[in-house]
């Protein structure tokens, strides 16, 4: 069963739902004993990297995570999910992460061509950087999943395993060991997104 962290912050029942909709059975939680003994985890989050991290570290759930990744469980960082694997974010301040991948979260503004919107929103095709990634084990290069976001992962190249395109390439999903992220919602990406949560189950 398919554990989702629950700590106040993401659409849950959305992404729930997409795990129902792939035939997967998801539960959310966010007690840390049943997050220690999930076979997989989801790690979602929507809004603020510093509010983020401070509600996981308030409950001990960063500790619970960290734990959870060392003994090798695949954890999947979805979004803001994935931006709190890195080292550190540069919104609003400076605000340490989970530090399970190396790199830095930065403001795509001052990155993209003047002229495009921010925050990034909308369907963009992916670019596999590296191949054998299991989370595309299904899924083709070019197919179209949905971004939502201002602020994108920086100074990861060892990790990323695809980019999307938004006036330059920017860091779509990562993977260090069993730990991977996909800064685009696979809960709202379709058909393709359902092929990738399909596949973490699969791991």
């Amino acid at each position: 069963m398919i554990t989702i962290v629950d700590y106040g912050v993401g659409n849950l029942f959305s992404l729930k739902s997409s795990f129902c909709f792939a035939g997967e059975q998801a539960r959310v939680t966010g007690d840390p004993e049943e997050i220690l003994r999930a076979e997989k985890i989801i790690l979602p989050g929507v809004g603020a990297f510093g509010d983020a991290a401070r509600k996981l570290r308030e409950l001990g759930l960063d500790q619970v995570i960290r734990r959870a990744a060392a003994r090798g469980t695949p954890l999947l960082g979805i979004c803001l999910g994935m931006q709190l694997l890195f080292d550190k974010s540069y919104e609003y301040g400076e605000h340490a992460g989970l530090g399970l991948i190396p790199g830095s979260v930065r403001p795509i503004a001052g990155v993209i061509p003047a002229g495009l919107k921010i925050p990034h929103i909308g369907w963009n095709a992916l670019r596999f950087e590296k191949s054998g990634c299991p989370l595309f084990a299904q899924v083709r290069e070019g197919e179209c999943v949905y971004f939502v976001h201002s602020y994108y992962a920086a100074e990861c190249a060892e990790h990323t395993v695809a980019t999307a395109e938004y006036g330059v390439p920017l860091t779509a999903a990562v993977q260090r060991d069993n730990v991977y992220g996909c800064q685009f919602h696979p809960e709202k990406s379709g058909q393709a997104g359902i092929r990738i949560l399909k596949a973490f189950c699969d791991l």
